[in-house]
This record gives C-alpha cells, structure tokens and sequence, in this order.
C-alpha cells in the first residue's frame, strides 16, 4: 500500500512546537517589564538592557550554534537548548537582585533560546524537505507566532492574576516537563536514520565538477560568502527586520500600549490578534515563497511594515491599536521563510548552518539595537515617537535592499553557463 504520511510532517510540528515554547517564552519579555519596574525599581532604560543583552546572547551564540549542528546534529541541539531555558526561566523566580536578572534571563535563557532557533531547525527542515521546503518552513516558522499568540496574553494574565514569579515557574515546568520530551524522543536529523528519504526524494549532483566545487565551498573558501552581494543584501535587512519585530515590538509594544491608556485585556488583545495573523502570515509566506519571487515578496513585506508603524504613531484609541496588531501581525515573521528560501537557494554550496548562523547574528544584533535605543529615547523624551520614525525609514531602506537582489534562477543558469564552458571550453 502506498504510503500517504511522511515522518517529514512530524519533524515539522516537533520544530513548530519547540518554536512554540520556547521562542514563546522570549516573546513574553515585555509582559515582564512592568513587574520588573516595580519590584527591583529599575527605570524602561535598564529594564531594556536585559533585553538588549538577551540579544546580543542570542546573536553572538548563532555561528556557534550553526557549527555545532553540523557537527552535532540538530536534535541534540534543540532538545538540550529547550531543557536550558525551562530550567532558566524557572530559576528566576528565585531572583532577589537585579544582577541576578540580567545573567539568569540575558544570558542563561538566551544561550538556550540561541540554540532553539532557526539556525538548527532550518537546517533539520531542508534535510527532510527537497520539495514543498518553503511551506514547511512557513509551518515551523508558525510557531512564533502561535507562542507569540498563546504565551504572550497568557503571561500577562497570569501576572495580572498570581504574579510573575509563579508565571515563570508555570513556564519553566511547561518547557521541562512537557517539551523537552517530546523533542529528544520525536526529532531526527536526517531521513536515513528513519530508513527515509527526504520529501521530494535525494538530490543527485551532475557531474564531477559540481561535487568538487561544492567540496571546495564547504571546506577552503567557506569565507568568501562575506564578498558576495547577496549575502549583505539578505544580512543588512534581516538585521532591520529584527530591529523592528523582536527588538522594538515585543520589547515595548506592551509598555506603549499601557503608556497610553489601554487596558490589561485590550493589551492582552491586540497582542492576541496579532499573533493570530502572524501564523496566517508566516503560513502564507511559506506557501507563495514556493510559488513567487522571494526577493519581491520581501518587498512589498517591509513597505507594509513601514505602513503599519504609522499606524501605531497615532493609535489613540484601541480601534487603531487594533488595525495596526492586524496589519504587523501580517507582516510581523512572514519576512523569515523567504529569507531563509534565499538563504539556502544563493548559498546551497556552503555549509548552511554557517550561513544561517551570520544571518540570525545579524537579527539579534538588530534585536538589540531595538530593544536598547527605544528604551533610551523614552528615558530622554517620554515617547517612542523617534523610534518609530527611525523605524520607517530604516524599513524603507531594508524594503529597497531585497529589491535590489537577483533571482536564484538567474545565477543558477549563469553556473551552469559557466561550467559548460569549463568543461568544454
């Protein structure tokens, strides 16, 4: 009988609810910050230097992180990193200081959310994934926004109804308990351990010439990604994508909100409501990044992003709060498949988890950039007016960069008009 479910499709949901949780977890920072304020009396602008430094964990951690699942092998990878930010986040219901905060949550949790990140799970999707890899990263990358959608309100209502220390013990057990499990027993790097193959069937090089170039490109000349045009003009709006989502957005969303008036549960709803369209635009992306130019969907994706933060910049009542969650929500991770489609299409000779590991460095970079600044300009000013003005600009830029890509197809047909002269030069 033929089969008609590939274990491929398990591999998928194991890394959506790995993302999920623990990518939930790191969203949920802003939920914290209020609490924080109160209980530790630090001022927006320290607060935000925790999550400057959980960033900068994060991105200094993604090129290691892509060396050691080459060597290591994703499922290790992410079912260790899940257990460490469960224990983590756990411990810090026991913090007493507020030193204890920035290393327990900006680097012990951000070490482990490093590790369960794109970086290993991209990496396990394309060895599973020759055909349909753009939806399959559109379903993983869902998991952000499904934590993004469950975790965030649920933190704050937790807070609102026990406290934040019970919030990270609930948290902390949900991680231990029920996720990690389920990624050590469920998750294989590769098809062949399963006596698979991947879905679309193995690809087989042609010809000598490719497999030696490719050799060469894993090994010797691994760095002259760093002289190529397409790696800076994915890195440099990948950077702004992450400035404008998990650094400004997640980090302060919540505090401007309650900053001008809104309610817990109109919070809790526009985060909601956003995350809800995350997932429809994450899975869309993933669906038309398969059947559409990459490099134009990214366009029109950070112009649309630009358009919602003008929104925001005059949300004086929750129905405008509430376009914009819609708009961004839309917006908000859809930018990450077709950034990784093009990852692996423009470097597919190179080590990926190398590749990813710059890509996602440069992110959390932009996430730092975007947590520290915002908080920096409202202790100076009151208000995140400037920070949403840099933000439009700087996406405007990001927007024109991608456009300024070439498509795959194009380089792909230059190789092969390249080594048919090579070979019969």
């Amino acid at each position: 009988m033929k089969r008609t479910f590939h274990y491929a499709w398990i591999i998928v949901f194991v890394t959506f609810l790995t993302f999920l949780a623990v990518q939930g977890v790191r969203l949920s920072f802003g939920a914290f910050v209020e609490p924080w304020e109160t209980d530790f009396s630090m001022d927006r602008g320290t607060i935000s230097l925790i999550s400057t430094l959980s960033f900068i964990t994060y991105g200094l951690s993604q090129p290691l992180v892509g060396r050691l699942v080459d060597k290591l092998g994703a499922r290790f990878i992410l079912s260790f990193s899940t257990f460490l930010v469960g224990i983590s986040i756990f411990l810090t219901s026991f913090v007493t200081h507020p030193w204890q905060l920035f290393f327990l949550y900006g680097i012990m949790v951000s070490l482990g959310v490093g590790g369960a990140s794109n970086v290993a799970a991209t990496v396990v999707v394309t060895n599973w994934f020759n055909e349909k890899r753009g939806l399959a990263f559109g379903i993983m990358e869902a998991g952000f926004g499904a934590g993004q959608m469950l975790l965030v309100p649920g933190s704050l209502m937790l807070i609102h109804w026990l406290n934040w220390k019970m919030t990270v013990v609930i948290l902390g057990a949900f991680l231990v308990i029920i996720v990690f499990p389920i990624v050590l027993l469920f998750l294989r790097n590769h098809p062949n351990e399963k006596g698979l193959v991947p879905i679309g069937g193995e690809i087989v090089e042609e010809g000598k010439g490719t497999v030696e170039k490719k050799a060469l490109n894993t090994t010797s000349s691994i760095w002259n990604v760093f002289l190529k045009r397409e790696f800076w003009f994915l890195i440099l709006p990948f950077a702004i994508c992450g400035f404008t989502t998990t650094g400004l957005m997640d980090t302060h969303l919540i505090p401007f909100s309650h900053d001008h008036g809104f309610s817990t549960s109109v919070t809790s709803a526009a985060v909601s409501i956003l995350a809800g369209f995350n997932i429809i635009g994450i899975l869309l992306s993933g669906v038309v990044a398969d059947r559409w130019s990459s490099r134009k969907m990214l366009f029109l994706l950070y112009g649309m992003r630009a358009i919602s933060i003008c929104i925001l910049l005059y949300s004086h009542n929750s129905a405008l709060l509430l376009i914009f969650a819609v708009l961004f929500g839309l917006v908000d991770f859809a930018t990450v498949a077709p950034t990784q489609l093009l990852a692996t299409q423009y470097f597919k000779e190179y080590s990926i988890g190398f590749i990813l590991g710059w890509l996602f460095l440069s992110h959390q970079i932009g996430s730092a950039l975007g947590a520290y600044l915002p908080g920096l300009f409202y202790n100076e000013t009151g208000s995140y007016n400037i920070s949403f003005y840099l933000s439009i600009m700087i996406l405007a830029g990001a927007a024109i960069l991608n456009l300024l890509l070439p498509e795959p197809h194009k380089i792909l047909q230059k190789e092969k008009i390249d080594t048919h002269e090579q070979l019969h030069g």
